[in-house]
Formats: structure tokens, C-alpha cells, sequence
């Protein structure tokens, strides 16, 4: 929908989102009415280069033509049904996702935080039916994140601040341990302990890889216990960190993985994906949704994907990644660059801010977002050029030099 096309003006559009809506967002000052590969444009045709991808979705840009393309083909034949009749997108895009990252399984969600919330219901019906039922625990990494429904937000580790705040008792049944030490992880866990949840990038606490040592010994200690590996693949998956999953990385497998954002293109859909004993966790009636598995979703999707691995987006975010880590890190008042492919982080020193930067590259047309104090967080989408790197460089240091007079 375009403004021309209301009556209205940009004002309008604003004085109602503050009338109406309930707000819990930061906006920025500027009505997004297109948008097409890296740039989003407001009503004007204003654009500004987007270096967060809608937080990492759009993975193979912004209105990219064959998902919009496979979006329209498929809106006109079923734009809803429910989960008893087979769809076309749905079987596949099942056998895409299955036979792309090795898995046997998948079970379709709507979002990021659903798919985590399915994981943690398998994962302890799992190990209540085989173990019985005090086989519930569950141990994740402090300052990690997987979402703000209960559960989700129960197995972030960020007890007392952050999405737990205000919410009263969090789920029972999870423990956190320090990220990347693995010592502390097999200490964290008890005879009650079905398994151990991981982010292979903590994104929302820092821009933060794990370490080869720490995934690998996780995968080996979870083996050796008769645990279960989770990985929280919702930010990272789908080609974002140099492998088609983050845990490729690392030369290891997931018993379950949670993926979401890149996966529909810019529609909203989420699944998990587990080995075949596990997802036999979940039978008729265990779990459901009414709109997990959309047709119009899963066609995006099935596009979605085909555009990620026929152009070796991988490569090219492992590429772009570290051709953009290397010129950030000659920014002044750059204290360390952290990546794996293009999810990047810059930590400044305690005389610059995060949000102030934030909002610096926004007046100067570059959308980024901040995390923490000191820390901006950047995902753009994996088409991203030499070029674009070199433009969004020149503006965050114009930013962090205008902040540092």
C-alpha cells in the first residue's frame, strides 16, 4: 500500500500508530513504504541502506523477485488450510529443509520464539516417556536468548533483567551456565537433565561465536549423558554465518535445531527440525497450530531457500563478513570486531555509545541497531556488496566521529 494511495500524510500514518497501537518499540522517525534488495525506501523514494534485514530475514534482499513471485503464484490457489490435508509447499519445502541440513524431521511454526517453544515440549516429552518424569531439566547459556513466550523466554538466561523483566516466575525447570565455558555447563547439569540449548552465535547478548572447543565438547559430553544437543539456529540459520546452519560450523549435528527469519524471505514462519527417534516425542494431539505450516509461507519459503543455495549466499556471507570485519576494525574508538559471517558486532570503548550510533547512522541513512552500552549489532542481507560494505563503513565512522567532538 502506497501513501499516495490513501489521502493521507506521512504525519497521519504516525499520529495514528501512537493513537492505536501499543508500543514496544523504538521507532525511528521515517515511514518504510518500500523496499527493494538492500535499501528500504520511505514515501518520499528516500532510501536507506539496510544493514538489519527486518533483524535477519531478509536474507536474499528485500522483496526479492522469485519469493514475491512464488508469494503471488500461490495467495490465488489455497491462501489458508488447516493441517489435515496435504499441501504442495508444504511437502516441499519439508523435503528442502530435511535433505539440505541432514535432518529427518521437521514440524512447521510461525516465528522464531514458536520454534524454540516446540523444541523445549520435544525435547522433555522426550526425556519424560524414555527416562521418566523428573527428565525435564534443561540447561542454556547466561546471557543467551531464545524468545519471549514463556518458555523461550524462561530459557534465556538473563534472570532479573532484559525480556524476564516485569513477568513475574519464570517456567520451571531451567539453569544457565556461563557461555563458551564448557566446564560449567557439565556442572550445570543433574540427574534431571534432558538437554542442553545453545545459540552458536549469542546475537542478543553481544555479537558472541562460540568456540570450536565448546560446541564440540558439548555435542560429546550430551552424547556421552544419553542428552539431548539443542541449537537455537532462529538468527543464524539459512546461510547467515558462512554454512547453511551455524552448527555446520563446528562439524557437529543437533538431536533438534529451531530455526525462523531468513527461512520465509520476509513471511512469517518458523519450524524445528529433529532426528527421527526424537521427534517421535510428538504423536497425534501433542502439539499443533493452526497456522504453522501456512501454504503462502512455505512457497516463500521454498523460494526463499532455492535463492540461499543456488547463489551460494553462504559463501558469499562468509566472504562480505570478513571483508567488512576487517575495514570496521580500523574505525577509531573500535575496541574488538566480532563475527562469523555476516552477523557482525562492533564493541566500542566506554566514550562511544551504541544507541548514540545507532541513531548517528540513522540520520545519515544506514539502519543498524545497538546491544548493550558500548555494542552495535549488524545482519544485512547476504547480497551484500564490497560497495555497500564500503558505503555503510564511511557512515558509521562519519557517525562515531561526529559522537567523539
Amino acid at each position: 500500500m502506497r501513501l499516495k494511495d490513501t489521502g493521507l500524510t506521512a504525519q497521519d500514518i504516525k499520529d495514528k500508530v501512537n493513537k492505536y497501537m501499543i508500543e514496544t518499540y523504538e521507532r525511528f522517525d521515517f515511514l518504510a513504504e518500500t523496499a527493494k534488495d538492500m535499501y528500504l525506501y520511505d514515501e518520499n523514494g528516500e532510501g536507506y541502506l539496510d544493514f538489519y534485514a527486518g533483524i535477519a530475514v531478509n536474507s536474499a534482499g528485500s522483496c526479492n523477485e522469485k519469493v514475491v513471485e512464488a508469494v503471488k503464484d500461490q495467495v490465488g490457489d489455497i491462501m489458508h488450510t488447516f493441517n489435515y490435508p496435504y499441501t504442495i509447499p508444504q511437502a516441499l519445502l519439508a523435503e528442502k529443509v530435511c535433505t539440505t541440513i541432514g535432518m529427518d524431521k521437521i514440524f512447521f511454526q510461525n516465528s522464531g520464539t514458536e520454534a524454540n517453544e516446540a523444541m523445549i515440549k520435544m525435547a522433555r516429552k522426550y526425556g519424560i516417556e524414555k527416562y521418566g518424569p523428573n527428565k525435564y531439566h534443561i540447561v542454556t547459556a547466561k546471557m543467551g536468548f531464545h524468545g519471549r513466550t514463556f518458555g523461550a523466554m524462561s530459557a534465556t538466561g538473563q534472570p532479573g533483567n532484559g525480556c524476564q523483566v516485569g513477568f513475574g516466575p519464570m517456567t520451571y525447570g531451567f539453569s544457565y551456565a556461563p557461555y563458551n565455558d564448557l566446564e560449567a555447563f557439565k556442572n550445570a547439569c543433574t540427574e534431571n537433565t534432558i538437554a542442553i540449548m545453545i545459540e552458536p552465535v549469542q546475537g542478543e547478548g553481544g555479537v558472541h561465536p562460540a568456540t570450536m572447543e565448546f560446541m564440540k565438547g558439548l555435542r560429546e559430553f550430551c552424547d556421552e549423558k544419553g542428552m539431548l544437543l539443542l541449537i537455537d539456529e532462529v538468527q543464524t540459520g539459512w546461510c547467515r554465518t558462512g554454512a547453511v546452519m551455524s552448527y555446520m560450523n563446528y562439524g557437529i549435528k543437533p538431536d533438534i535445531v529451531s530455526m525462523a527469519k531468513a527461512l520465509g524471505g520476509g513471511m512469517p514462519i518458523g519450524a524445528i527440525c529433529a532426528t527421527e527417534e526424537v521427534a517421535k516425542a510428538f504423536s497425534a494431539g501433542s502439539h499443533g497450530t493452526t497456522f504453522g505450516g501456512h501454504p503462502v509461507c512455505c512457497a516463500a519459503a521454498l523460494a526463499e531457500v532455492n535463492e540461499l543455495l543456488d547463489r551460494d549466499l553462504a559463501g558469499n556471507a562468509k566472504k562480505m563478513g570478513d571483508y567488512f570485519s576487517a575495514k570496521l576494525e580500523t574505525l577509531p574508538h573500535v575496541k574488538e570486531v566480532r563475527h562469523q559471517g555476516l552477523l557482525v558486532g562492533v564493541e566500542f570503548d566506554d566514550t562511544i555509545s551504541g544507541v548514540d550510533v545507532k541513531h548517528e547512522c540513522l540520520h545519515r541513512h544506514l539502519l543498524i541497531t545497538a546491544i548493550g552500552a558500548h555494542t552495535i549489532r549488524m545482519v544485512p542481507p547476504l547480497i551484500l556488496t564490497e560497495e555497500d560494505c564500503d558505503k555503510a563503513v564511511a557512515i558509521i565512522k562519519e557517525s562515531v566521529e561526529a559522537l567523539s567532538k
